[in-house]
């Protein structure tokens, strides 16, 4: 029998925020309400806190990560998912 070099497949990271707005405040900015990660959300972890501002941690998700999909739930609330595939050394 032959040896055959079997590598596994990376997973991508997947980060998934709900943000809402406060709606008695015209203009508030989105904070986040709960974030869920699988995988590793590094070096932007610190960054998804309950109550931190979207715009913040998007700021650094953004130079990783892509938006996937996003859905206004209603007009002061929604979510994100964020892909990041790695790329194997």
């Amino acid at each position: 029998m032959a040896c055959v070099n079997v590598k596994a497949v990376r997973q991508p990271d997947l980060v998934l925020i709900r943000w809402s707005r406060n709606p008695l405040i015209a203009g508030s900015p989105r904070r986040i309400t709960a974030a869920r990660v699988i995988g590793s959300s590094q070096p932007c972890r610190a960054t998804l806190v309950t109550n931190g501002l979207l715009s913040t941690a998007l700021g650094c998700l953004l130079d990783d990560f892509k938006i996937v999909y996003q859905k206004r739930t209603t007009s002061t609330s929604g979510y994100l998912l964020l892909q990041r595939f790695r790329i194997q050394t």
